[in-house]
């Protein structure tokens, strides 16, 4: 964890390093450390809407001219072809999921079988390490503006 999230209270902080560790552990194929940081996101409220905010970022940042339905299957197939490579527990549906509630479209109610949290903060990682990918920069950027623009929603309600 990088000095940036000092300044952060102690749950936020532990977000961040959890979420740090599981990218890092994701893009390096290594899944004892992915399992160790992925059970950290787990216990850690608020994991999920901080790396769902890194997903809508990525995605925002990596096609600046909006996604269609073509770029949704291709980051999806992407991401779950590379992960499989190494996790071939890799469930498409949750990388889906991820992907339309970043974008605002998920609906929890209309599934028949949404994925649990468990599953959501295993899989967010490996989206978040193939869309940084895509992106060439740092999940510090990322995870800076997400927690920027969460507090800022926290104080506009």
């Amino acid at each position: 964890m990088t000095g940036a999230w000092r300044h952060l209270p102690a749950s936020a902080r532990g977000i961040a390093g959890a979420a740090t560790d599981a990218v890092q552990a994701a893009q390096g194929r290594d899944s004892e450390a992915f399992e160790a940081a992925t059970a950290r996101l787990v216990a850690a409220d608020g994991s999920g809407l901080v790396l769902g905010a890194v997903v809508r970022l990525l995605l925002e940042e990596t096609h600046p001219d909006g996604l269609d339905g073509d770029d949704v299957r291709k980051v999806l197939e992407r991401c779950v072809r590379a992960a499989a490579q190494w996790r071939p527990d890799v469930d498409p549906h949750v990388v889906l999921v991820l992907l339309a509630g970043a974008l605002g479209v998920y609906d929890p109610d209309g599934d028949e079988s949404p994925p649990d949290p468990p599953a959501l903060a295993r899989h967010a990682p490996l989206l978040v390490a193939d869309l940084l990918a895509a992106s060439g920069r740092s999940l510090d950027v990322y995870l800076a503006a997400a927690f920027t623009e969460i507090e800022r929603t926290e104080r506009q309600d």
